[in-house]
């Protein structure tokens, strides 16, 4: 693993370099995943399916990929499908997995917190060929209660899917209990693990899941490029017709140089977390949080899960004040906010609004999300930036 290394987004408008708090939305890439792409992109550049000598090279970094991808995750190389981004890989295990079981089993179990990927792939389930579609809530810290999908599930039940960690409040779900709920009604498990992969240890025979999601650009790799764990046994119909590639679940000439990017990235993250990297981050998020609750006592509210949290994730509300205008007046920082502007107007999180917040405490949340190179210098200036422009905007509430 490369030494620690600024990764500067670039420059703000005062000149300054910009603090980078939206590892969540996608990370800087490693050095050494650009390294380990640009062999296949100019030397090795052959395809991975042809027989001749310039097949051979390209073929072995599809498979050194595979290997190192199911490594990160306890899994075999042969259960791994590279596609080109996570978002179809979640409608790979989804639609895959309702198309495969066949008119017995026609009802999707999700919650309502699911990243857009699953929501919409189960919207258009039903729309499109009558799956019934069971969205489960969540509690105040956006936790699946495994007593509401015991209840849900029946034997019409194909595949349940919830995620391991939001991509908001980095909650995480008691996925290895659910997944053992939804196997005593024979419905498969799927989880979007995309934000978890690589933050914290994702095992699947741990896990107990049946297909599983994994993402580049959320641990250092480029965008385009992703991973579906498929336990063996477990029947897909693909998405992409054609050639038979990935095992026949999805046909295309392979991008053997981001295939290349994820499994070093993959590798890289497994070497991180054995070094105590989830750690590290769990102390800096923790210390952001002190900072800004000193400087602005009983004006900031977590949002999401004290302890079943990312360690590197930080919603919060600040009194008096909404993501959108508190960002604007922090030049300094990139992060995200936790509404949606449409047409000029703000609305909630849909999240944020499902866990019980209301409007005024949604429209203020600011999602802060670390990652491998902050320090604690970048945390001290971003706590600093935050608070000025708490103060800028509100003076008379100091």
């Amino acid at each position: 693993m490369t030494a620690p290394h600024t990764a500067a987004p670039g420059p703000s408008p005062t000149g300054h370099p910009v603090v980078y708090l939206d590892h969540n939305a996608t990370t800087p890439v490693d050095p050494d995943v650009v390294k380990a792409m640009i062999r296949y992109l100019t030397d090795d550049f052959g395809n991975p399916s042809s027989s001749h000598a310039h097949g051979s090279a390209p073929r072995e970094g599809m498979d050194r990929a595979r290997r190192q991808v199911a490594a990160l995750i306890g899994a075999e190389p042969g259960q791994i499908v590279f596609t080109g981004s996570g978002s179809e890989a979640d409608n790979l295990a989804l639609r895959g997995a309702v198309l495969a079981a066949g008119d017995g089993r026609r009802r999707v179990i999700t919650q309502v917190t699911e990243h857009p990927a699953v929501l919409e792939t189960c919207r258009a389930l039903h729309r499109l060929h009558g799956v019934d579609i069971t969205y489960l809530p969540v509690d105040g810290t956006g936790r699946v209660d495994p007593a509401d999908l015991a209840e849900a599930l029946d034997d019409r039940t194909a595949v349940v899917s919830v995620m391991a960690a939001n991509n908001e409040t980095g909650t995480l779900q008691p996925v290895a209990e659910l997944a053992r709920l939804a196997h005593d009604h024979g419905a498969l498990f799927h989880c979007d693990a995309a934000q978890a992969a690589g933050k914290i240890p994702v095992d699947v025979t741990a896990l107990g899941v049946d297909l599983l999601t994994l993402v580049g650009h959320k641990m250092y790799a480029p965008k385009g490029i992703a991973a579906l764990y498929v336990r063996d046994g477990v029947r897909l119909e693909p998405l992409v017709y054609g050639g038979g590639q990935e095992g026949g679940l999805r046909a295309g000439t392979e991008n053997v140089a981001l295939a290349a990017a994820l499994g070093t990235a993959a590798e890289l993250a497994a070497s991180e977390l054995a070094d105590g990297g989830a750690q590290r981050l769990r102390e800096l998020r923790d210390r952001l949080h002190r900072a800004l609750a000193q400087a602005l006592p009983g004006r900031t509210h977590l949002n999401g899960a004290g302890h079943h949290r990312l360690p590197g994730t930080l919603n919060i509300s600040i009194d008096g004040t909404t993501g959108h205008e508190l960002l604007a007046a922090a030049p300094g920082l990139a992060a995200s906010t936790g509404s949606a502007c449409h047409s000029g107007a703000a609305t909630p999180s849909p999240v944020l609004s499902a866990m019980g917040l209301d409007d005024a405490r949604a429209l203020g949340a600011v999602r802060l999300s670390l990652g491998r190179w902050t320090t604690a210098a970048d945390v001290d200036r971003a706590a600093g930036i935050l608070v000025g422009a708490v103060h800028a905007l509100a003076p008379a509430a100091r």
